[in-house]
């Protein structure tokens, strides 16, 4: 696209709605950055039990994605999400009150920090893996349907710049003012985060229902008979298993994702015992994510075009395995601090390259179960990294110091990494990207797929070309 046509594209009145609400949400995401790793350290110190919260929100995500995906191309996307943003407003009033009931018992954020000891606090523990997990399976069928509304909203040759606002503006709100925000909160008072968040979604709600139209991938007269969910799954199943990039694609992703789900299960644990950390250095730790993914929202595209999509990609592995091994030997935060921007903005990159590709490329009447699908693979493994790097500390312990057994999960993930490179490398290629990608695009303009009403530029889809371009990566998860 030249820089002309650049200029041309408008994102729309319907988008900014959508960016809003992204905003709102994500504040309340950057404070229950804080408040939830606190508030589960809080109540237990066991390495395995803090995982397991972990697991308990991911695992959606391993076993309700694939139907999320044939619900997505059968209702309204747009009241999805409206509906869930309601839901997980609810699970987090319950979450709010639950520790206002308990707040008198719980130890002081600065006493946690410190490493006190403490027993497991079994009632609130269980209302806090039970409300991750209800958590987990309204963000499944959301993010689905986020994901996919975006190309009903925003013409291909605008998603490039649709999705790094977003994700700019996310990092902001989630890295930058949500986290500081929240350990404020915290230190007024440990209910006083969860308040708030649920207060973020009951707002995003509201801007995502002033969203007019409908945003329905079928004619309701379509849809009258019944759901064949098998058939529907095995549709998006056998589109993206029969494509020779969106396959390896999300099965390296799905690798990646596993890594990085590894270090982050106890990582609160990382950070209080090993790092130092205090809940206002652990918020500042995240900004780190903030500025490497703000940088790569300006410079991700400049980046791609420069060194390719393929290598761009190579890029973000690399960084995977360095920035992994070096957080593992870490003693200080700083390091940390320096390790997640370069990793962020890797991280980032992915995600421009790969959630556009796919927008670009798979039909609009398979979108949800195809996205499902590759986050099937690509979100599936989190569950099944957190339960691994939960198990290798508690497993550690055994013969090691509890220090060495939570700096194990970064070591052996390290050594992945650099196998999954070597096993991508040749299967992500520039050559083999852009293929892809002009395949896409020829296939939907004959197909006439064209945003339904949306208030953006005009020019030829032909002409459209997303420059090679998130945790969380959707892509590599970026929620440090």
């Amino acid at each position: 696209m030249t820089d002309a046509k650049r200029k041309k594209v408008r994102l729309g009145g319907k988008y900014w709605r959508l960016w809003s609400a992204s905003v709102i949400s994500n504040l309340g995401d950057g404070v229950a950055v804080i408040a939830y790793p606190w508030l589960a350290s809080a109540v237990t110190r066991n390495g395995f039990l803090i995982a397991l919260i972990a697991i308990a929100q991911r695992l959606p995500w391993l076993v309700f994605t694939l139907p999320a995906g044939v619900i997505t191309d059968r209702v309204d996307r747009r009241k999805i999400m409206v509906a869930m943003d309601v839901v997980r407003s609810g699970v987090t009033v319950v979450v709010a009150f639950f520790v206002l009931a308990r707040e008198g018992v719980l130890p002081a954020p600065d006493e946690i920090a410190a490493g006190i000891e403490i027993a497991t606090e079994p009632v609130l523990y269980a209302v806090l893996l039970v409300a991750s997990l209800m958590f987990g399976f309204a963000e499944v069928l959301r993010d689905n349907a986020a994901q996919t509304i975006l190309p009903a909203i925003v013409e291909p040759e605008g998603l490039e710049k649709a999705n790094a606002q977003m994700w700019g503006v996310e990092m902001v709100a989630n890295s930058f003012v949500g986290p500081p925000l929240g350990s404020l909160l915290l230190a007024i008072g440990f209910a006083l985060p969860f308040f708030f968040d649920a207060g973020t979604f009951a707002v995003a709600a509201g801007l995502v229902f002033l969203i007019y139209g409908s945003f329905r991938s079928h004619e309701p007269g379509e849809l009258a008979e019944r759901i064949d969910w098998w058939g529907e799954i095995k549709e998006g199943w056998d589109w993206l298993w029969h494509h020779p990039l969106l396959r390896p694609m999300a099965i390296i992703l799905g690798l990646m994702n596993g890594l990085f789900a590894v270090t982050m299960a106890t990582f609160v644990l990382f950070a209080q015992e090993v790092l130092g950390v205090s809940a206002l250095t652990f918020a500042i730790l995240g900004t780190g994510g903030a500025i490497g993914g703000l940088a790569a929202t300006f410079w991700a595209s400049k980046v791609s075009e420069r060194l390719g999509s393929g290598t761009s990609l190579y890029l973000t592995m690399v960084a995977g395995a360095v920035t992994t091994l070096i957080t593992g030997l870490a003693s200080h935060w700083p390091v940390a601090w320096a390790m997640f921007t370069l990793g962020t903005f890797t991280a980032v990159l992915w995600n421009v390259i790969t959630v556009s590709l796919r927008q670009t490329i798979i039909p609009d009447r398979l979108l949800g179960r195809v996205n499902s699908v590759y986050r099937f693979f690509a979100w599936g493994m989190i569950p099944i990294g957190s339960a691994i790097g939960g198990l290798l500390v508690v497993g550690a312990e055994t013969g090691m110091s509890r220090e060495f057994s939570l700096r194990m999960p970064w070591l052996v993930a390290a050594a992945i990494w650099v196998a999954v490179f070597f096993y991508a490398a040749p299967k992500l290629t520039t050559e083999k990207i852009e293929a892809a990608r002009d395949e896409g695009i020829a296939a939907k303009q004959e197909a006439g797929e064209v945003p339904a009403g949306g208030e953006v530029a005009s020019e030829a889809i032909s002409e459209a070309g997303v420059v090679g371009a998130p945790p969380p990566i959707d892509e590599v998860s970026d929620e440090e």
